[in-house]
């Protein structure tokens, strides 16, 4: 319908029963028009009723012409001329289904989504059912009845005829005696309208076939614009609206009907003489015979063609009953048109026995077979019996009768009311006709609470529909105990009290509270709910661990709204952790993809949010966990220590939170040095003045801390000792947040501390851990300066915790591959705090020494951005990504193979796993490769029987197993030979097996 080249509507016009109902449809259309579910070049309009006055759905049409006349201006002839009208009538109150009558029936619900995530109505579904008519028609106005769903091919219309054409479709003769039947002359042309004839009538008439159908009236009639012109004629003068005219036929008195009055002199067989006699919407009065004699005279040149349609489906939203049947019982008879009984729903998706339409279900709630449940909630231990029909209410630990109708309006005022009636019952039923209300009769409810007449009826006739039964209260809790208190009186078990409460209290009828009802705040209610229903199936989602892309399905075309943001923003303060980091990313990744802002966020804000709640989920853990530091006494004048760097081969990434702490981790990785030394170098001294002293030898700067404040901001990454602040804080010597006398801290130490690092010969980026190598050399340097002995898990953890205060992040395997020499295979068991498991990998020394000699490292000449990465590849994880998930299950597993090989001493099997785990990489992060990566192995694929990258990827060190019998000086010739002075080259290493 957004195509440019789709034939539209040129007007779509509603018609309403006063200014209030005209509002809230006005307000229905605005919705979707500014989200995009409306063609925008179509005209919209909705007309009342002229001045509240009920004048009859063929005074409607007259007011829609003369709108139409005014928009398209007095000097263009035919106004109607080279136009496509769609027009529905919508005007009614909705007797029949009284819990539309504010909203209107035209907007209630049909059990269907969308393709944008939404339920959908009788509106949608008209102008999606009708959108392909305009293009079999080359003017003219379609007429539709607003409680009617008509189902067609629009292709089966043949729009050659003059004056008006009928759609018609099969029907048997028991629905057609209920309705408005078209008598066929045999050349498809109506030779009278039979309007809710007896089946006896109808067959005397010939309009039953052999198949005992007829051609039932769906309320669609297509009217062309000599038709329009001539009816226009009648409320007009030389084309200009004539207002004594129109005041003329569109009156209360008049009240003329779209269908009796226009229709019917339009059948060839009709008379003058019968035509007075018909059946009219108000009264057979002066005015109306009047009307209808202009009437005849200005259309009785035109005839009305019979269009019969089929396939085509007919769905008439009739009674209370009827909607109940088709969105429960009989929902499956419309499975080939996507109907199901639960739409945009949430909770109790086990229970199938009932339908519900923007429904949200608590867990304990109970709902019965053949309940419909519509814009509601239903929660705490609610109970609702069987056939039950509750519309926009929010109800807690209530319980509704079986059969009976809630329905909750928001009066004008503020207050609240529930309606309350029988599924069967008949609003337009008397008192004196023995009505039914509430699986009594209204004669009986009077009765067993001995009420007067004069409590329900004043000057009103004795209707349901009148009787002023229902409560005016101030709250919904205190409507929802009168709804239970009026459902007693009606099963005679009420107290007297309670009786006298009900009295005592301002009542509305069915009526009354229609018309002072605050629609638009109904309305904006059920969006609301509709945004916080979309918003928990969307985290449902998340929870059972969809794709972030799949979940982000259920809003449809639309995406997310404002309400839906303030939604889920709520429910993420209030979710676990795993469940919150979800929620911030994948609204995050929508923001992203849609540039969307919303309270003036950007997606980067709620992509910070959620790996800081992973930093703080960790650094809370590890904080638990920080060393007392009572005791703490320099024991030492000045330790130096150094470790080598890492090399990893299985299941980098694992080890990486949220995955490790919510799958466990698995990693093999080997500790390494390079050009013959340990790279990773730190020194700790004692200084005899009570300060700090921080240097960084191989970036070449030095500074001084003199008070706990300076050490304690360690969290801007450009801080040259960001590391060094974060050790003494991990290690328990400086307090990670609050006030403290820095000099005081180290006169009990004993001494000023000074503290150095440096990583030699190694490029920023290298992928070989050198960061957290360095933390963990930190560390350790710091207890042997205390004296105290810290194993090398317990290290980890600290350094694990310093990551998390420099707002780092990465996982544990770096640290645990540098502390020690060898091969070695980490494991951790889910779980926030992460206890490893390290086992060393035990090789023959034929294996050692094969291995020693064909592996190589070759570095890239490019600098990583790690950072950058471990956003990617974590945020990939958190947001379900299938590819992601799945290469780090298979990573884990690759990771137990390779040692399996190594320790049975196949290199090339290890060779081979390690081109596998490679492939993972890719498919976890497509950055952990580029161009000029590719180009390098490729380079010496001939050489090489296996390949990977060093760290998270994307520039760095390569690693290589050499093919048997091939040398590291022929791998670095090559590299030499082609990417000369590049930076390319291949280091001296060697493996600490």
């Amino acid at each position: 319908m957004n195509k440019s080249n789709f034939i539209r509507w040129d007007y779509i016009i509603l018609t309403a029963s006063n200014e209030a109902q005209a509002e809230v449809y006005q307000s229905q259309i605005e919705y979707r028009l500014q989200n995009r579910r409306l063609p925008a070049d179509t005209h919209y309009a909705v007309l009342p009723d002229p001045e509240g006055k009920r004048v009859g759905s063929g005074g409607a049409t007259f007011n829609v012409m003369r709108y139409i006349a005014q928009q398209e201006g007095t000097d263009v002839g035919n106004p109607f001329k080279g136009k496509r009208i769609l027009v529905i009538h919508s005007g009614g109150d909705s007797k029949r289904v009284p819990q539309y009558s504010v909203c209107g029936k035209l907007f209630s619900p049909v059990p269907r989504e969308l393709p944008d995530g939404r339920g959908s109505t009788l509106f949608d579904e008209f102008v999606i059912g009708m959108s392909g008519v305009p293009s079999r028609i080359r003017e003219g106005m379609l007429i539709l009845s607003g409680d009617v769903l008509l189902l067609f091919n629009p292709l089966q219309i043949d729009a050659m005829f003059h004056g008006a054409a009928a759609i018609s479709i099969k029907e048997s003769v028991t629905t057609g005696k209920n309705n408005g039947v078209f008598l066929n002359d045999g050349h498809d042309q109506v030779s009278l309208f039979l309007h809710k004839q007896s089946e006896e009538h109808l067959r005397e008439m010939g309009a039953v076939n052999e198949h005992n159908c007829v051609d039932l009236d769906t309320g669609a009639v297509l009217f062309d614009c000599d038709l329009l012109q001539a009816l226009f004629s009648l409320i007009s003068t030389d084309g200009i609206v004539d207002e004594k005219k129109f005041n003329f036929f569109v009156s209360e008195e008049a009240r003329i009907s779209f269908y009796g009055d226009f229709l019917y002199p339009l059948a060839s067989q009709s008379t003058l003489e019968q035509y007075y006699r018909e059946a009219e919407e108000g009264v057979i009065n002066d005015t109306l015979l009047a009307c209808r004699k202009q009437i005849w005279e200005a259309v009785r040149q035109f005839s009305l063609k019979l269009i019969c349609l089929s396939p085509a489906e007919f769905i008439h939203f009739g009674t209370t009953t009827e909607l109940r049947n088709l969105v429960t019982s009989d929902v499956d008879d419309y499975e080939f048109l996507n109907w199901k009984k639960k739409v945009l729903s949430t909770g109790a998706e086990e229970n199938d026995s009932f339908a519900a339409h923007n429904g949200y279900i608590g867990h304990a709630a109970v709902i019965e077979p053949d309940c419909y449940i519509e814009n509601s909630y239903v929660l705490g231990k609610s109970i609702i019996h069987k056939g039950a029909v509750i519309s926009n209410l929010h109800l807690r630990d209530v319980e509704v009768p079986e059969n009976t109708v809630w329905h909750g309006i928001t009066l004008q005022n503020g207050k609240r009311l529930i309606r309350v009636y029988g599924v069967s019952d008949n609003p337009k039923g008397r008192l004196s006709e023995k009505a039914g209300y509430l699986h009594t009769t209204l004669e009986h409810f009077i009765q067993l609470n001995r009420l007067d007449y004069s409590d329900l009826w004043a000057d009103q006739e004795d209707y349901l529909w009148f009787a002023k039964l229902y409560p005016v209260c101030d709250s919904a809790e205190e409507a929802a105990e009168m709804a239970e208190i009026l459902c007693r009186m009606a099963a005679g078990t009420a107290l007297t009290e309670e009786i006298e409460k009900w009295r005592s209290m301002p009542r509305e009828s069915l009526c009354s509270s229609f018309n002072l009802a605050d629609a638009a705040v109904d309305c904006k209610c059920q969006r609301e709910l509709e945004s916080r229903i979309l918003a928990n199936k969307f985290v449902y989602r998340l929870e059972q661990g969809a794709y972030y892309k799949d979940a982000l399905e259920v809003f449809g075309q639309r995406g997310i709204t404002k309400n839906i943001y303030e939604a889920l923003m709520n429910d993420a303060l209030e979710a676990e952790e795993p469940l919150r980091i979800r929620i911030y990313y994948a609204l995050s990744r929508f923001m992203k993809e849609h540039k969307a802002v919303f309270e003036k966020q950007t997606y980067d804000v709620l992509e910070s949010l959620c790996f800081n709640e992973i930093l703080d989920m960790i650094f809370q853990d590890a904080v638990k966990n920080l060393p007392d530091s009572s005791d703490y006494r320099i024991q030492q004048n000045e330790v130096h220590v150094e470790l080598p760097v890492r090399v990893n081969w299985g299941g980098g990434w694992t080890d990486t939170p949220p995955h490790c702490n919510e799958k466990g981790g698995v990693v093999l990785n080997a500790a390494i040095k390079l050009n013959g030394i340990y790279p990773v170098q730190v020194s700790i001294r004692k200084l005899d003045q009570l300060h700090v002293e921080f240097e960084s030898q191989d970036v070449g700067v030095s500074g001084s801390a003199e008070t706990v404040a300076e050490i304690q901001d360690c969290y801007n990454p450009y801080d040259y000792f960001a590391l060094h602040k974060a050790a003494l804080i991990a290690c328990g010597i400086i307090p990670q947040k609050g006030e403290a006398n820095l000099q005081e801290i180290l006169e009990k130490l004993g001494g000023g501390i000074y503290l150095s690092t440096q990583v030699i010969g190694i490029p920023k980026g290298s992928g070989l851990g050198t960061s957290s190598i360095l933390s963990a050399a930190c560390v350790k340097a710091i207890f042997q300066f205390l004296g105290k002995e810290v194993d090398d898990s317990r290290i980890s953890e600290i350094v694990l915790c310093m990551e998390q205060i420099m707002s780092t992040g990465g996982g544990w395997q770096d640290q645990v591959g540098g502390l020690t020499e060898g091969i070695k295979f980490i494991r951790s068991n889910p779980g926030i705090h992460q206890e490893l498991k390290v086992e060393y990998v035990q090789l023959s020394e034929e294996t050692k020494k094969e291995l020693k000699e064909r592996f190589a490292l070759i570095y890239t000449g490019q600098r990583r951005l790690a950072r950058n990465l471990l956003r990617d590849v974590v945020g990939s994880y958190i947001g379900a990504r299938p590819e992601s998930v799945q290469a780090l299950e298979k990573m884990a597993s690759v990771a137990a193979l390779m040692r399996f090989e190594l320790e049975r001493g196949s290199v090339d099997d290890f060779a081979e796993l390690l081109n596998e785990h490679w492939e993972l990489s890719k498919q976890l992060d497509a950055g952990s490769t580029n161009t000029c990566i590719d180009q390098m192995l490729i380079a010496c694929q001939d050489l090489i029987c296996g390949q990977f990258i060093a760290g998270a990827g994307g520039g760095g060190f390569l690693q290589v197993i050499l093919k048997k019998g091939v040398t590291r000086n022929q791998l670095k010739e090559r590299m030499h030979e082609i990417f000369q002075d590049s930076g390319v080259d291949v280091w001296e290493c060697e493996l600490l097996v």
